[in-house]
């Protein structure tokens, strides 16, 4: 689970790419713009303005646009934390969309393959505040990421996944 408080939101910050962006992400990202950039900081509308909503990486993948190569467009700072803008439109009510869900899901990445979707835990520095958290807390990542993976997949993924676990806590003698 994440730890504002130590990471400051970096993984909107760090890395070599903007967020991962699926097909169906675009049209929407150029739907809500309008809505979204009274939010976002004038490097952010700038970098907008110059490369788009969306933008391609050197893989050809569709990202997030970047500010001078580091932080994403749609970041705010706030107290020296950076926040989603999008985020801050959506609980506003400006726009009827969260956020691209590879953020929403974030530290979770998704890997498509034909008949099925993998699921892996991006590990990396900036988010070892949050993995110590949820080990102190004893909340897995699937749980603290239950609203994005139901969005994801939808209420009766996320119910076996709960069976799932829980099945392996019993083998491991925990339940």
């Amino acid at each position: 689970m994440c730890d504002l408080s130590k990471c400051k939101g970096a993984c909107c910050v760090e890395g070599d790419a903007g967020a991962p962006l699926r097909d169906d992400e675009l049209e929407v990202l150029d739907r809500i713009r309008p809505a979204v950039e009274p939010y976002l900081r004038p490097e952010g509308l700038a970098a907008l303005a110059e490369q788009g909503s969306y933008v391609r990486d050197t893989d050809g993948e569709w990202v997030t646009p970047l500010v001078g190569g580091k932080e994403c467009a749609y970041v705010v700072f706030e107290g020296g934390t950076s926040f989603c803008g999008i985020e801050r439109a959506y609980r506003d009510g400006a726009v009827d969309w969260p956020k691209p869900l590879s953020c929403h899901l974030y530290p979770i990445r998704v890997t498509s393959y034909k008949a099925y979707d993998a699921l892996n835990v991006d590990h990396w520095k900036v988010c070892e505040p949050a993995c110590s958290l949820g080990s102190a807390l004893q909340v897995p990542v699937f749980r603290f990421l239950k609203d994005p993976l139901i969005r994801a997949y939808g209420p009766a993924w996320y119910e076996e996944a709960e069976l799932v676990h829980h099945a392996l806590e019993q083998e491991r003698g925990k339940a």
